[in-house]
């Protein structure tokens, strides 16, 4: 395809498909119908957002990158902590060159550049992307634990552990006791 809007709408439609892939890791525990990776994604950029206004960064970059973060999916799944024994882990850098490759140069330098941001860690936007992802684990992992889904309390001590920003330490924190529900006694 040479026609640059065709190939934005080509990778469109692979991005669709994290709309119906499932975060794999929640079947471990029983989670049978687990929450997409899109949908993760959602929350992840939203909670990025808010970390980043606390922490005196760019609330609108940190989304950017958050939204990114798990893109590359479309080509390997989402793989579960258990692979790690046995398969080389997948450079997201490289897959998201590959995904991009079609795409006109200004839309594929902003999704190579925040991959890249992301994958280095170094702004705080892209930490504040990072502890995102591992406070939507927390927050999704005492969710399933409020609805009756055991031995989740691994991903909760994992993304604790985790976390960099002093924002989604203390969030991470707050989040272990304030019902999932909380919000609707407001």
């Amino acid at each position: 395809m040479a026609d640059p809007e065709a190939e934005i709408a080509a990778f469109g439609y692979e991005l669709g498909l994290l709309k119906r892939m499932r975060r794999t890791g929640w079947w471990h525990v029983g989670v049978r119908d687990p929450e997409s990776v899109a949908e993760h994604s959602m929350r992840v950029a939203q909670l990025a957002g808010l970390l980043a206004a606390e922490e005196n960064a760019d609330p609108a970059r940190a989304a950017y990158l958050a939204l990114w973060h798990d893109t590359q999916e479309t080509r390997t799944g989402d793989l579960p902590h258990t692979w790690k024994p046995y398969v080389d882990k997948p450079d997201p850098r490289r897959i998201t060159v590959d995904q991009t490759a079609g795409l006109p140069q200004r839309a594929q330098e902003s999704v190579r550049q925040a991959v890249n941001e992301y994958e280095d860690g170094l702004t705080t936007e892209a930490l504040c992307a990072k502890d995102a992802d591992k406070l939507e684990m927390l927050l999704q992992a005492i969710e399933y634990r409020e609805t009756g889904v055991q031995r989740v309390d691994g991903w909760i001590e994992s993304a604790r552990k985790s976390l960099n920003t002093g924002t989604a330490k203390r969030v991470a924190e707050a989040a272990l006791t304030v019902s999932p529900l909380a919000w609707r006694d407001r």
